[in-house]
């Protein structure tokens, strides 16, 4: 009987899959759309501004007292220039600074000292200054940047940026 041929039986292979491979791809993939999905996010910063439509004054002032009001104009050749309320009645004067510590920083902090004691006096606590910002189309991103750095330094929150010049400003920026 052993003669007689044989069954050949084939070799059983291994049923498993090696799956090493495809799980390094895996995390590489998702290690790839997180991070495009980090880098996609806009990258912005909070403006906290007055609303001045409330429907309760005038449409510049809005419902706001306008001692609160400090206007900064940035014009060409890194100039600042300064004022409290509104240019038609300020009673304040009108000022030239810079960007040094003992510049615009120190002008900054002066007036929203002055502007909060006012509130308070006035039973108004923790009203500070509202500022706001004109940069001119002579001016450059860095010094509108450089200011926003200076009202954050200041802890001031209530900001307008804001490219509308009234003629008594347009000339200010001119003689100055």
């Amino acid at each position: 009987m052993k003669n007689l041929p044989q069954k050949v039986r084939s070799k059983k292979l291994s049923s498993r899959v090696d799956l090493t491979a495809m799980v390094s791809v895996s995390f590489l993939l998702i290690i790839f759309f997180m991070v495009v999905g980090e880098l996609s996010k806009p990258k912005i910063m909070d403006l906290n501004l007055p609303d001045l439509n409330r429907g309760c004054g005038e449409p510049i002032t809005g419902c706001y007292n306008t001692d609160r009001f400090y206007t900064v104009l940035l014009g060409e050749n890194d100039k600042i220039i300064t004022y409290t309320g509104i240019l038609n009645f300020s009673a304040e004067k009108i000022t030239k600074t810079n960007y040094s510590k003992n510049g615009f920083r120190k002008e900054l902090s002066a007036i929203n000292k002055k502007i909060l004691e006012y509130s308070a006096a006035n039973g108004k606590p923790n009203r500070g200054v509202i500022v706001f910002i004109k940069p001119s189309r002579k001016s450059n991103y860095g010094n509108l940047v450089a200011i926003l750095e200076e009202l954050r330094l200041a802890n001031i929150q209530t900001y307008n940026i804001d490219d509308y010049f009234i003629p008594e400003e347009e000339k200010l920026l001119a003689l100055n």
